[in-house]
């Protein structure tokens, strides 16, 4: 989902069970095959995150208890809905992060499906290196190798 996707969509579950908004649209048809997808937005206007969740029917934004109580949403509601993926594409990234992230697709398909937040610290970490290439090369090795044991976070 690079670009933000808008539509009219229904809440839909039972007032006493799972609540959701299904999506007119899969997104691994933007944004490529991945574990997970976070993303952020509104419905009607009010901003929200969250991790899509998939059932039969295909990809739908939840809306918890406290997110309908505190929005007034309630099950059959009609909503507009904008969505944007929260994690930045790929080719946003440095050639040098790109090229080892491609090397080894195992890491580089547990980075794609890291939430935002976990990968821009990875990238502020790697970024912080840039007047020294060979610690820069040593933490994307670092990178790699955490991304291939399926760390979210890097060890203090």
């Amino acid at each position: 989902m690079a670009k933000e996707r808008r539509f009219r969509g229904k809440i839909e579950g039972s007032e006493k069970g799972r609540v959701f908004i299904l999506l007119p649209f899969d997104p691994a048809e933007q944004s490529g095959p991945r574990g997970c997808y976070y993303v952020t937005g509104t419905i009607n206007g009010l901003k929200f995150r969250a991790r899509l969740d998939q059932s039969a029917r295909g990809y739908f934004v939840p809306l918890g208890p406290a997110k309908r109580r505190d929005c007034g949403f309630h099950v059959g509601d009609a909503v507009e809905v904008v969505v944007r993926d929260e994690s930045p594409p790929r080719e946003g990234l440095a050639p040098d992060i790109v090229k080892a992230l491609e090397a080894d697709p195992e890491a580089g398909e547990f980075f794609d499906a890291l939430a935002g937040f976990y990968r821009k610290a990875y990238l502020r970490w790697i970024d912080a290196t840039k007047r020294s290439p060979e610690i820069r090369a040593a933490r994307i090795s670092e990178l790699v190798e955490l991304m291939r044991d399926r760390r979210k976070m890097r060890p203090r």
